[in-house]
């Protein structure tokens, strides 16, 4: 896939393409619907399959006093998704104060147009864009009349009677209902993080943890999770605890896997975390020793849990 940063770089190779336009934060299940039309209609037209999205999320941008600002996914596991889904090009547009003001129509025309010359245009059923949010599938249609490329409206897809949306899938996550936020995205919530020293209390304890760095703001509830870890090219169960370790009286938020079988040094690198399902609250405990009673087990329902994502 061609990763185009800024509309000034959008190459010739690219006009009569097949387009859609949005945020997609987290490429979600009804996002993938839209791609998989868009895909499906160029590929019959022998054209490109084009996703124009933003960066930063222009949220962040209008309303910097809402912090956290949770994102179901970075950029960069933005477009390794898309590309996954056979799209051709994602045309990644900065966006700033200044490009905020950009009408609506101007977008069209200057982008959607004399850029891209686009066949047609897919958007949600409830995509705005353009400054004050002026632009949506009524002018989107009007200005596609003029200009000459279609435009189709894409309705909200649903799962089990649950419309698939960004918002729902970030509440879940944060409400720690990982298997309902799995069912609207199509795959597990991932969690990215350098491991970090920690108070090496596992290690004490006979369970050696990792304890993470998040790249992400969203985070799962306060808990116990089974999680598949990988570590490079290898994949392992885990049990992931996030909390305040109220054992301890700690006071700032941990996030911390026990690996099963592994051992071994990993500090500084990289674990990409997978949240298969919750096993329980988090607790605070008599003594330790009830503490790592209570760990193990989680470990043993961790495995029960784990064993089918691991199975040939």
């Amino acid at each position: 896939m061609n990763v185009i940063h800024g509309i000034e770089n959008i190459p010739q190779d690219l006009r009569g393409a097949f387009v859609t336009i949005g945020n997609f934060d987290g490429v979600h299940l009804g996002h993938k619907f839209i791609f998989k039309k868009v895909v499906k209609e160029a590929r019959e037209a022998k054209k490109k399959a084009v996703v124009i999205t933003f960066d930063p999320n222009p949220k962040m941008v209008l309303h910097p006093d809402r912090k956290p600002f949770y994102l179901i996914s970075t950029l960069e596991e933005k477009i390794c998704l898309l590309d996954s889904l056979n799209i051709d090009a994602a045309i990644i547009i900065p966006f700033s104060l200044e490009y905020s003001k950009t009408s609506a129509e101007s977008f069209v025309r200057e982008v959607l147009w004399e850029k891209l010359q686009a066949k047609k245009v897919f958007i949600g059923h409830d995509y705005t864009f353009g400054n004050g949010k002026e632009g949506d599938e009524k002018l989107l249609s009007i200005l596609g009349k003029k200009l000459g490329f279609d435009v189709e409206v894409i309705e909200a897809v649903k799962v089990n009677n649950t419309i698939a949306s960004s918002t729902r899938i970030r509440n879940a996550i944060l409400a720690g209902d990982v298997k309902a936020a799995a069912i609207l995205l199509g795959r597990h919530f991932n969690l990215s993080g350098t491991v970090i020293h920690g108070h090496h209390r596992g290690g004490d304890m006979g369970i050696r943890t990792a304890n993470i760095a998040p790249q992400k703001a969203l985070i799962p509830a306060n808990g116990v999770y089974a999680v598949i870890v990988a570590l490079g090219k290898k994949r392992y169960q885990g049990v992931l605890n996030i909390g305040f370790n109220p054992t301890f009286g700690d006071q700032k938020l941990s996030v911390e896997v026990h690996m099963l079988n592994l051992d071994q040094d990993i500090y500084g690198k990289c674990l990409n975390i997978f949240f298969i399902e919750r096993i329980r609250d988090e607790k605070k405990f008599d003594s330790v020793e009830k503490l790592i009673e209570q760990i193990k087990q989680d470990i043993e329902l961790g495995r029960k849990l784990l064993k089918p994502h691991f199975q040939a």
